[in-house]
């Protein structure tokens, strides 16, 4: 099968897999695992900040961040289809109870103006606004890379205002590729960032929070508590490193793909491409088509490809390392037949 439907199903490489089979482990709630130290040393590093802590997944480093930077009965400022708000089972406001306030952005990206109008005053009646959440690149927007000067101004209300700004960058890294722009300007508009190491980079578990080192020391206690203290986690971390030394150039490649799938679907009759196509993330509307995205799933699938429904009218495809475009050229023939 053709897998398109996320960057999350990629299987872990050859180099990898025996990175895992010869990592030095050690006890890391004691600190003492040296390959995940080594993880997070290098994270820190490419992200300009002080300190960076491994965690399960990307929803429980945004779920940590969150019980750090905020308080109970806080509000956080959020983008209205953002994945914190939409995906994460509602985790702001059952772990760290803080309540949520969303603003709705185009492409993902928030007006400044209305961000700064969404911050409470000093009022009895009213939450203490504690956190800004941004999503780069955004999963809903299709992939889109938010605007580095959105992020800039969004940081500064912030900082005028005494924020917290937290970077849900799951996918920052193909931000970066997509834009050019470094990994550490992005993280500079923020006081903490996450992101997935099991998506386009392609290890098979793991994310990264990184901040201060105090918000690290912080978050590790979180962690805990939530169950992340994973002891000998280097056979897990050690994937992660060669993720990070090895597949970040590589991201290009995936968007390129996405390029010539999206070109190739929007020439198809019945087919229109709803995102501008800027990284790895395709979403197409199907209904001209005849097709429910249910029904144009299904089809899909019985020709050897597999794709996800994204809405009433629309399906996702998501590029990525284990899609080669041999197999982009095969999917588009595929497409072309069920219509």
């Amino acid at each position: 099968m053709i897998d398109l439907r996320s960057d999350t199903v990629t299987k872990p490489t050859e180099s990898m897999r025996k990175a895992a089979y010869v990592a030095e482990v050690g006890d890391d709630v004691y600190g003492e695992d040296p390959t995940v130290n080594r993880l997070e040393e290098k994270a820190a590093e490419l992200l300009g900040k002080e300190k960076a802590l491994f965690v399960t997944s990307g929803t429980q480093g945004n779920q940590i961040a969150a019980l750090t930077h905020c308080r109970p009965g806080d509000e956080v400022i959020l983008e209205a289809s953002s994945h914190i708000y939409m995906y994460e089972v509602g985790g702001f406001s059952a772990l760290a109870n803080v309540q949520t306030r969303t603003v709705q952005g185009v492409r993902g990206a928030m007006d400044p103006v209305e961000v700064k109008n969404t911050i409470r005053t000093e009022n009895i009646h009213y939450p203490t606004t504690s956190l800004i959440c941004m999503e780069n690149t955004h999963n809903l927007a299709g992939g889109a890379i938010l605007p580095l000067s959105n992020m800039q101004t969004i940081y500064q209300v912030a900082k005028d205002n005494n924020l917290q700004v937290h970077l849900d960058g799951a996918r920052l890294f193909n931000a970066s590729v997509g834009s050019g722009i470094p990994l550490e300007e992005y993280a500079k508009n923020a006081d903490s960032v996450q992101f997935c190491l099991s998506k386009g980079l392609g290890a098979p578990v793991g994310s990264i929070i990184a901040g201060t080192e105090d918000f690290i020391n912080r978050a590790r206690k979180w962690r805990k508590m939530l169950g992340g203290g994973l002891r000998q986690v280097g056979i897990i971390a050690a994937p992660g490193l060669v993720a990070l030394e090895e597949n970040i150039d590589r991201l290009a490649e995936d968007h390129l793909h996405a390029k010539v799938l999206a070109d190739g679907l929007a020439n198809m009759s019945g087919i229109t491409v709803e995102n501008k196509v800027e990284t790895n993330i395709i979403i197409v509307n199907v209904k001209e088509t005849g097709l429910t995205p249910e029904t144009f799933v299904e089809a899909l699938k019985s020709k050897g490809v597999l794709a996800g429904v994204f809405g009433l009218e629309t399906v996702r495809f998501v590029t990525h390392y284990d899609v080669s475009r041999e197999e982009i050229e095969k999917t588009l023939v595929a497409v072309q037949a069920i219509i």
